[in-house]
């Protein structure tokens, strides 16, 4: 098993060197320049202000020649200062991080706790009315854009009915809440942007549940366990279940990027002080510093998703280990 994990580790090397660089490329591709964005037409800037600008960050050198200085200062843990405030990347990427894990670790949370038991239950409960309202849920969850679903939320839960806030994370008063009030508020805070994030990957891996269990149903060794008079729910929870997880666990390893990824749009639409935004607002102004802190931190915890899903599935399936 150290090995396998060793080996999954070494992988993640040369996919993070990869991705930054194409990531650093594309990013450069964009029509527009830092400079342009910054002082725009001002007057008052003069052209070697400009230019200083330029060479204070390497924008007057190539492309790769700007990478390999980027990467020299990333492998000591530098992400160089952002070109709007000058404030530390890093900084300012780790004081938006805890509200980007936060909204991520209760969105999986949610997604895990109901998209397993929805699957299992209509997997048992087949055709029935809980199996097809289920299925039309996943065939909502499949259609509706993410964006559009939180926008609709927005919309009708917080402008109509005015149940939820529709931004932020904390108001204004909270320094004058209790700390059972500041956890209250926190969580009716949650509520929509949790509901927008989770809603699309809770419908897939509750199909994907369902799929695999009527899959191992059919398999002789549960009609083998049946006939020798095994309870159902040691059958289920022996057999079925156990073997049922494998595929379950590679779609749940694709759920922590998916939700990633969807942070840059939700945590804008919701007003979230998470990396996300600070991510989007950077793709806005250029600002390839933290762009570039954003996305390798976004892969990264990506990456650290994949591993984590690689090793779920070798200790369920001990066949897959590469011991030796």
């Amino acid at each position: 098993m150290k090995r396998y994990i060793l080996k999954r580790l070494l992988m993640i090397i040369p996919m993070l060197f990869g991705i930054s660089f194409i990531l650093f490329v594309v990013m450069h591709l964009a029509p527009g320049d830092p400079t342009s964005i910054k002082y725009g037409m001002n007057p008052e800037v003069s052209q070697s202000a400009r230019a200083n600008f330029d060479k204070m960050y390497w924008l007057n050198k190539p492309v790769l020649t700007q990478y390999v200085l980027w990467m020299k200062r990333f492998l000591t843990l530098d992400f160089g200062r952002s070109f709007i405030d000058g404030e530390p990347v890093l900084k300012k990427i780790m004081s938006r991080l805890p509200a980007t894990l936060l909204l991520q670790i209760v969105s999986l949370l949610v997604i895990f706790a109901l998209a397993i038991p929805i699957g299992v239950y209509g997997a048992f409960k087949k055709d029935s009315l809980f199996d097809r309202v289920s299925t039309a849920f996943v065939f909502i969850g499949y259609a509706l854009p993410g964006f559009w679903l939180a926008l609709i939320l927005v919309f009708i839960f917080g402008f109509k009915l005015g149940w939820f806030p529709v931004s932020g994370m904390t108001p204004w008063y909270t320094e004058y809440l209790s700390v059972f009030g500041k956890i209250k508020d926190l969580l009716w805070h949650l509520v929509l942007p949790v509901t927008a994030t989770a809603f699309g990957s809770l419908a897939a891996l509750s199909r994907y549940t369902r799929s695999s269990m009527l899959e191992v149903k059919k398999e002789n060794y549960v009609l083998a366990a049946r006939a020798k008079g095994l309870t159902e729910k040691y059958i289920t929870s022996r057999y079925i279940l156990r073997n049922a997880l494998l595929p379950i666990i590679t779609i749940a390893g694709l759920t922590l990027p998916a939700l990633i990824s969807g942070s840059f749009i939700f945590e804008t639409i919701f007003a979230w002080p998470g990396m996300g935004r600070l991510g989007y607002e950077a793709i806005m102004s250029y600002d390839y510093p933290m762009v570039m802190g954003t996305g390798v931190i976004a892969v990264g915890l990506t990456l650290f998703g994949i591993l984590i899903s690689d090793i779920l599935y070798a200790a369920v399936d001990p066949r897959i280990r590469m011991d030796k």
